[in-house]
């Protein structure tokens, strides 16, 4: 069936109520955890050792990043959220385990595996620009049994919750064993189950409820030379859709907001964003706020304008930044 152009019937009054039913709902997030490490300063001169800045620090902050930061924002929002993953006998993995229970996000399915590193991105910022990055990170698959554990926590964890996430970095976390129970039990109790994909296991996201890729994640997961026009826009959401047997596809596109496929149709929600300072997480609002708004009995053309709302929000905070179920209900006015 050839895609066409839909405008859902959205109310506002709908959308707040819908908000006002998030707090409570309980999320499990599956995937691959992270420590975001902002170190602040200002910047006013070059090294004399190398062309570079330099910086005179002046602030530290640690965030839970990833996995965690879709938490993260769950948690804002008003929901009962638990998070799967793994993390390393190491300092960062202390950090991040403290920083999620500060944010009453429950740990109790984190694994501690002393064969990795817990996943740490350093950002360096002088003057709201960032100057470098920096990772330390373990890649590469799980251990047989550090993924048997895993499975036996999902199988525990999963009925208790009434929305699941897969959180996909590409770090290790989203085995394909993994990713096809955490789907198949799902389904099979009627839960809404969403992922934020990573391109090199794209086509292994079958009949999830929604899929949630940039554009740019869009093209290259299905192999594809990015094009220009709307007509292979739409072409290109029907087919990963058609591909991946999924409810429906959104694909977030930045300053020209994002697109909803479904079954037989398109529709093009226009963004929010009133100014932007910083897009780092803005993918993680996006799924979290439509997984809460499909557990709160939304439909998917609902979901999706709540979530992009959600990413108007956040962009104009600088840094990996959350909105709260107040300031949607603001915005919702």
């Amino acid at each position: 069936m050839t895609a066409t152009a839909r405008r859902f019937d959205v109310q506002t009054q709908g959308l707040r109520r819908l908000v006002s039913h998030f707090k409570g709902k309980s999320v499990l997030v599956v995937g691959d955890l992270m420590l975001d490490h902002y170190i602040h300063g200002s910047s006013t001169r070059i090294s004399p050792e190398a062309p570079v800045p330099v910086v005179a620090v002046s602030q530290e902050s640690f965030i839970p990043g990833g996995a965690g930061n879709v938490a993260h924002n769950l948690a804002a929002l008003g929901a009962k959220v638990g998070v799967m993953g793994v993390i390393g006998e190491d300092e960062a993995g202390r950090q991040l385990s403290s920083d999620l229970i500060a944010r009453n996000i429950g740990i109790e399915n984190i694994v501690t595996d002393a064969r990795r590193l817990t996943s740490q991105k350093c950002r360096i910022i002088a003057e709201r620009q960032q100057v470098v990055r920096y990772d330390r990170e373990t890649q590469g698959a799980l251990s047989d049994a550090t993924e048997a554990l895993l499975l036996r926590r999902l199988a525990q964890a999963l009925p208790l919750n009434q929305a699941v996430i897969l959180s996909d970095y590409g770090k290790g976390m989203i085995s394909p064993r993994i990713l096809k129970t955490a789907i198949t039990m799902a389904r099979r109790r009627a839960m809404p189950v969403t992922v934020d994909p990573k391109i090199e296991h794209f086509k292994q996201y079958r009949g999830v409820t929604c899929i949630t890729p940039n554009l740019q994640e869009a093209w290259a997961g299905m192999r594809r030379i990015p094009k220009g026009a709307t007509s292979d826009l739409e072409n290109l959401g029907r087919d990963i859709l058609k591909t991946l047997r999924s409810d429906s596809v959104l694909i977030t596109r930045g300053p020209d907001g994002m697109s909803l496929f479904g079954p037989g149709y398109v529709t093009h929600i226009p963004t929010q964003a009133r100014e932007v300072f910083d897009v780092t997480g803005a993918g993680d609002t996006v799924i979290a706020a439509l997984t809460l708004a499909l557990a709160s009995g939304a439909k998917i053309g609902e979901a999706a304008t709540i979530s992009n709302q959600a990413a108007g929000i956040v962009v104009g905070k600088l840094g990996t930044a959350v909105a709260t179920a107040q300031e949607l209900l603001e915005v919702l006015r």
